[in-house]
């Protein structure tokens, strides 16, 4: 189940990222990678579960942050074992990266981090693939300079919005396009292009009604992957409740990008 997922998504396969946004308790990690493992199966798509065990980006002191360092990481193992996933999580420091790859598939690094350069470079030297997030700040041919210093080709690159005045993102298409000139895999993060950062005065919120539309016209432009951040309760969320989709409707969402990955 999913097991060859990563062969597959380097063969050219289309693929899902999709999991919470951070990691609350094992047992809604469990929760959502079965649901998804099961229905990724249904579909023969490639999967790969993501949460994050920790969130170093908090607007505010207050917001929730993780389990911490050692708990968030061995529920993304004890995932990874029960479920058969490769699993893809957040990198915030170079300290970080040598326990994280030893559970993780796929680091990610940050939008708000795309640029730092040990980070980057650090993360590639695993010989893990690395998901290098488009900075809410960077035109989308910078991201060639930024994957360059990874100097490898197990590179994803991911759409995520761009910063439009304040609390807004919006999304330019064109940006999937020329990213994809590199030769890398292009992601849409369907969940956080759609955030309003800060938008819920010491959260961010966001339009989750507009995942399934934005990812349709995503899928129609060109991607090799989706991202997704979803949730059984998304209002019961510890992170993010305003912008993930309910677990519920991913069947909805991939049912129908699928169809216009079909039709092409």
């Amino acid at each position: 189940m999913n097991s060859d997922a990563l062969k597959r998504v380097e063969q050219g396969d289309f693929f899902l990222i999709a999991g919470p946004c951070v990691v609350e308790n094992a047992e809604t990690c469990f929760q959502v990678a079965e649901h998804l493992a099961e229905l990724t199966a249904r579909y023969d798509l490639p999967y790969i579960f993501k949460a994050s065990y920790k969130k170093a980006n908090r607007l505010s002191a207050n917001s929730y942050a993780g389990p911490g360092f050692d708990e968030g990481l061995e529920v993304l193992r004890q995932v990874k074992e029960k479920y058969r996933l490769p699993i893809l999580t957040d990198v915030h420091e170079t300290v970080e990266i040598e326990a994280v790859a030893r559970v993780a598939d796929i680091l990610q690094i940050p939008a708000f981090l795309c640029r730092q350069t040990a980070l980057v470079v650090g993360a590639a030297r695993t010989g893990k693939w690395i998901n290098i997030k488009k900075g809410q700040f960077l035109a989308p041919e910078d991201m060639a300079k930024v994957a360059a210093k990874a100097a490898t080709k197990k590179v994803m690159l991911t759409e995520r919005g761009t910063t439009f005045g304040y609390h807004q993102l919006v999304v330019d298409f064109r940006s999937l396009l020329i990213m994809k000139q590199t030769g890398l895999k292009v992601v849409f993060d369907a969940t956080h292009s759609l955030q309003l950062p800060g938008g819920g005065g010491a959260v961010s919120t966001g339009q989750p009604e507009y995942v399934i539309p934005m990812s349709k016209a995503a899928m129609a432009v060109g991607i090799d992957g989706l991202f997704v951040e979803t949730h059984p309760e998304p209002s019961l969320a510890l992170s993010d409740a305003g912008a993930m989709l309910p677990l519920d409707r991913m069947d909805e969402l991939l049912e129908t990008v699928l169809k216009i990955r079909d039709a092409q």
